[in-house]
């Protein structure tokens, strides 16, 4: 199981919110890279990096932060947050971000995210499946669909999806613990998808835990911020599955 921290990006700040909401933001670097090189350095290869200011405002914004990054560092990361058109994504990736990951545009227009998925291939496009009570949240959780999340996620595996990251916004950010009752629903209805498990993570045993569901990767924020899991744990679980 991959292990993947998260820095989420407001003002150019590396923060974390509760539940998604930005009244909650927390400050915790006023520089992102510093953070990426830290995971860096402990052998972390993977960053989930989520531009907050642009989920907000439906465009990418902080793109230059994400071109920094992949320059400065080996990571390979993937970039969300208010990707919503053509060119966004054309920034996203010229910018250095591996693979990008699509939330409200896959329920608010379907027709362009299939698109992305057959132009740059499902290797390059994750589905972000982001949930309350079951349902699809969308407008950075400000919004709930009508869209229920295990057909949502199985309607896109047909179209070719692989990789899923899964929020459930109700632990988002509270260090409860993740949602492993969901995980394992969705791993048993959508075979075959490479769920990423995100929200709620709050002590280290709960990774093997996630990877014995199944879960392909694990998407760490607060936890790691507040000193719950330490970069150390990490690297020594990384160390011990190579």
């Amino acid at each position: 199981m991959r292990i993947i921290p998260a820095i989420d990006i407001i003002d150019g700040k590396c923060v974390r919110l509760s539940k998604g909401d930005y009244n909650t933001k927390i400050i915790y670097n006023e520089n992102p890279l510093e953070v990426a090189k830290e995971f860096e350095a402990h052998g972390i290869e993977y960053l989930h990096l989520v531009d907050l200011d642009g989920a907000k405002s439906s465009q990418i914004v902080n793109y230059k932060i994400l071109e920094q990054i992949a320059t400065k560092t080996k990571l390979k990361i993937d970039f969300g947050g208010g990707l919503k058109s053509d060119s966004d994504l054309k920034i996203a990736f010229e910018s250095g971000a591996n693979q990008i990951t699509g939330g409200s545009i896959a329920v608010k227009n379907r027709s362009i995210f299939e698109k992305w998925i057959a132009v740059y291939g499902s290797d390059k496009i994750i589905l972000g499946a982001d949930a309350n009570n079951e349902k699809v949240a969308v407008s950075g959780w400000l919004e709930e669909s009508d869209e229920d999340l295990v057909p949502f996620i199985q309607d896109y595996q047909n179209k070719g999806i692989q990789y899923v990251i899964c929020t459930d916004i109700a632990k988002d950010g509270m260090l409860e613990g993740p949602s492993f009752d969901l995980y394992a629903k969705i791993l048993k209805q959508a075979a075959g998808v490479k769920l990423i498990a995100s929200g709620g993570i709050s002590a280290f045993d709960e990774l093997p835990k996630l990877a014995e569901l199944g879960c392909e990767g694990t998407i760490i924020g607060k936890a790691i911020y507040e000193g719950r899991i330490s970069l150390k744990q990490l690297e020594n679980y990384i160390l011990e599955k190579c």
